[in-house]
């Protein structure tokens, strides 16, 4: 379902191994947000939107909700498999009540995530479900059309697929800026861990780079005659380990989490996760 925060609680300071995206939303997300006149002085439109594209669970989600509290913004996520509707014309009906909410705010943020669930590119293949969905891509595109790139609103889409996009969603006007976010690296790997753990009772002297050092994001492939295994680590499966080493302390009936739980907790998720991945028959039929 669409979820409307009229401030979101998460702040930059939650969003680790995302140095550079940090610094380009700031640059055509929040500077134009709070700082319109430098543009009227120099005449010129910032973006109206912004497209987040990369693996799953390296902080698309995250940074956007973290540029709406910077910007004191109302955020509005829409998963886009939810504007593909039933009967003809419930999805552009959908995007135009949407836009209609997001001019009604001070300011406002629209996420639009797993876009490329409504923003594939068009073929002339006459099938009537996909001619649905590309009646509610074109709405999109003509609400970005019609607001003032000045204004209060900005559109912010996320996918993992980019490449399957629709060109007319993708031109410049639309979207005009692309930020990719990548596996992150030993330091945001480590920072990653450091905010994780910020609420969490743990000992003292944990080493969180030698825990970022086990879990590597190096594309490792695995040869099978059914496919190839590409094993990385992203933000999300740093957060399961912290989960899980949480679990460790409270098993042993402690109330401190050690890093021997951490390192447990390490090879239970992170190198169990490749185990389950390489099961041949599991890649196959799923």
């Amino acid at each position: 379902m669409m979820t409307v925060e009229e401030k979101p609680d998460v702040t930059y300071n939650d969003v680790g191994g995302c140095k550079e995206q940090i610094e380009k939303m700031r640059e055509v997300v929040e500077l134009p947000m709070l700082h319109p006149e430098k543009f009227v002085k120099l005449g010129i439109d910032p973006p109206k939107g912004v497209l987040c594209y990369g693996p799953p669970g390296t902080g698309k989600t995250l940074l956007a909700r973290a540029v709406a509290n910077r910007t004191d913004a109302c955020f509005i996520r829409v998963i886009g498999s939810e504007l593909v509707q039933k009967y003809v014309g419930e999805g552009a009906r959908m995007v135009r009540e949407l836009f209609q909410m997001a001019r009604s705010k001070k300011a406002c943020i629209v996420f639009f995530d797993e876009v490329d669930a409504i923003g594939g590119a068009r073929f002339d293949d006459g099938v009537g479900g996909d001619n649905e969905v590309q009646r509610t891509m074109l709405e999109i595109v003509n609400q970005l059309d019609g607001f003032d790139a000045r204004g209060n609103i900005k559109v912010l889409m996320a996918t993992n697929r980019p490449d399957t996009l629709d060109p007319a969603l993708l031109r410049p006007g639309r979207l005009d800026r692309k930020v990719e976010f990548g596996l992150p690296d030993l330091e945001g790997r480590t920072q990653i861990f450091k905010i994780h753990t910020r609420t969490m009772n743990c000992e003292r002297d944990i080493r969180f780079e030698l825990l970022a050092r086990l879990c590597p994001n190096s594309t490792g492939v695995v040869s099978s005659e059914w496919f190839l295994l590409y094993s990385m680590t992203d933000g999300a499966d740093i957060r399961s380990v912290c989960t899980e080493a949480g679990m460790y302390a409270i098993r042993a009936r402690r109330k401190t989490v050690t890093e021997k739980d951490f390192l447990d907790a390490v090879n239970k998720v992170i190198k169990g996760y490749q185990k389950f991945s390489a099961t041949p028959k599991y890649m196959v039929y799923n």
